[in-house]
């Protein structure tokens, strides 16, 4: 038996030193957010910040590997812009960030691993903690990138690469206001071995609205407000919203911009390196 015993010593020995450089990666993140969530902010304080990011985007490097993404810049910073917990845009997805500029395209890259241990940091956000359900999830896509929230409109029948083990592309809108409105943006996300790919492009193609979904919202809106629901008015806007986005997603293949968006989503895929 003692063979045996030193063979699951060995399994778990491999287990953890694979765990290692991801779990080194988080320690040291973690040791920053709690540093620099109790600083003084000043010009010092925030050379320092800048500093750690700069590090944490070395480490990043380290366990991604190189990487290129077609058409954006190849000097790649981390994701996780701010470690002051609280701050907008706080908790991104961790992983090395790629954008053009003023951020109209926007590319993440991490490991399966990091974003697993994402997940499970949003779970009480309401993230879904199966990658595949994750990727369905207008959560993912606004707490992944950017400060602004997003709706997913639809989802959008691309063409898997050989290559890749997971692809998926969604047709969505962004904002900080109001998210009813012709969805202008399309965000793909791809796995590829250990390596996961997320590329968001804001004002990426033109829609238009669709006739009877438009009928959907009016009739939700109209309905009287829960008076013994104290955000009532939000709670009603939150399923006119739901039925609406619902709707347009059955209603999108049919419309005759749809097939210019797959097209959209399918290049926004070839930019990734998926070979």
């Amino acid at each position: 038996m003692k063979w045996l015993a030193l063979l699951c010593l060995l399994v778990f020995a491999t287990n953890a030193n694979a765990a290692a450089p991801e779990q080194h990666y988080f320690d040291l993140r973690d040791r920053y957010i709690a540093k620099f969530s109790k600083a003084a902010e000043n010009d010092e304080t925030y050379k320092q910040h800048d500093a750690a990011l700069k590090e944490l985007a070395s480490v990043l490097r380290g366990l991604i590997g190189p990487v290129t993404i077609k058409g954006l810049p190849a000097d790649a910073k981390s994701n996780a812009d701010t470690l002051y917990r609280g701050d907008s845009g706080f908790g991104h997805l961790d992983g090395l960030a790629f954008a053009s500029e003023a951020d109209k395209t926007q590319a993440v890259v991490t490991t399966i691993a990091l974003l697993k241990h994402w997940l499970r940091e949003h779970r009480e956000d309401g993230m879904p903690q199966e990658i595949g359900a994750a990727f369905k999830s207008d959560r993912f896509y606004y707490a992944a990138i950017q400060d602004a929230a997003f709706a997913k409109y639809a989802e959008l029948p691309i063409a898997k690469p050989a290559a890749a083990s997971v692809a998926v592309a969604v047709l969505g809108l962004r904002g900080n206001g109001d998210l009813k409105g012709p969805p202008s943006e399309i965000d793909v996300v791809a796995i590829q071995g250990e390596k996961v790919f997320f590329i968001a492009a804001r004002d990426a193609v033109k829609t238009a609205p669709i006739a009877a979904c438009e009928k959907v919202w009016k009739q939700m809106m109209a309905k009287p407000i829960d008076q013994n629901d104290p955000r009532g008015d939000m709670t009603r806007e939150d399923n006119a919203m739901t039925a609406f986005t619902q709707c347009f997603a059955k209603a999108a293949p049919s419309q005759s911009w749809f097939a210019t968006v797959v097209k959209k989503a399918q290049s926004q895929l070839d930019l990734l390196p998926l070979r």
